[in-house]
């Protein structure tokens, strides 16, 4: 008996070993897995994001080189510019039209292509050209449309529809139409991606529940508002936060219709950055101008989180 009780000790002992070395190996295997990800993070993000801080936060310049710390000197300087103020206005009002543009076309973009149409996938894969062709690329096709002599939306709506009589708009070139300009961009880049992040929650709405609503006599606002949007709330909460993020920080629209012009009318924060930090030299104003809106970006991203964790409870 005690040496039976001796062999099952063995054996148990054996059987532990062997868990913790099986525990420690996918433990191992998982950090090797994601240590690619985390090296991505930390070298092109963490790095560049603290480094920029440190920046704006001294005095650095290309030419002069370190100067000294002098705090939240930059970014009282900044504050106080006028450039720097319209760049703020527009990097916000594009966001907030740009949004709402976006999420129209987006909805409606969705509910088509929940429609049975013939040569739907064709049809998605031209709309989806957008948001997944180079932008530059674009843009240089954008910029043939807006040009003045060659311009094919004048063309178009001037001398065959009638709409619009000479003189034709310069679009790039007056403050005002440049601006809607850049905004048509921006949503006709951007309108794709909401439709397939709605499309991917629609797709995931139980058909029963959507039959229910008809049969209750539920319209289609009534549906989408008391329905629809709480069911996909998670999908179109991690959605807008990307893409506000994105186009708050998208430089290259602006950068290669207008590099910010005319007359400031279409400066951006990225582009006076971009200005005022690579083209000017100077790193430490260049910093705090792309820093600025990190604190309200952190703000409205932990609301949003916020809001998302408290439905999921709820609904649990």
């Amino acid at each position: 008996m005690a040496e039976t009780a001796e062999q099952a000790r063995a054996v148990a002992l054996r059987l532990a070993r062997a868990r913790r070395r099986r525990h420690w190996g996918e433990v191992a295997a998982g950090y090797a897995l994601v240590s690619p990800a985390i090296l991505y993070i930390l070298v092109l993000v963490a790095y560049p994001f603290f480094l920029a801080l440190y920046f704006s936060l001294s005095n650095v310049t290309v030419a002069g080189g370190y100067g000294g710390f002098v705090g939240l000197a930059n970014y009282l300087s900044i504050i106080h510019n006028s450039v720097f103020i319209k760049a703020l206005e527009n990097s916000l009002s594009f966001t907030f039209f740009a949004e709402i543009g976006k999420a129209v076309l987006g909805i409606g973009l969705a509910f088509l292509l929940l429609q049975t149409l013939r040569g739907k996938k064709i049809i998605r894969g031209f709309l989806l050209i957008p948001f997944t062709m180079p932008l530059p690329l674009a843009l240089l096709g954008w910029k043939w449309m807006y040009d003045p002599q060659f311009s094919v939306i004048n063309r178009v709506f001037g001398d065959m529809l009638h709409i619009m009589h000479h003189p034709y708009p310069v679009w790039l070139g007056d403050p005002i139409f440049s601006w809607f300009a850049i905004l048509i961009v921006n949503i006709w880049r951007g309108f794709p991606f909401a439709g397939v992040i709605v499309l991917a929650g629609l797709t995931s709405i139980p058909k029963d529940i959507l039959d229910a609503a008809k049969v209750d006599g539920a319209g289609f606002f009534r549906t989408w508002h008391f329905i629809i949007v709480p069911l996909i709330a998670p999908i179109l909460f991690i959605g807008l936060i990307y893409d506000v993020t994105f186009t708050l920080g998208d430089i290259t629209v602006v950068n290669i219709l207008t590099s910010g012009g005319p007359n400031n009318a279409t400066e951006i924060l990225p582009q006076l950055a971009y200005q005022n930090g690579i083209v000017g030299g100077n790193l430490a104003s260049g910093a705090a101008d792309a820093l600025i809106l990190f604190p309200l970006l952190l703000a409205g991203l932990i609301l949003f989180l916020r809001m998302l964790f408290r439905r999921t409870t709820v609904e649990e």
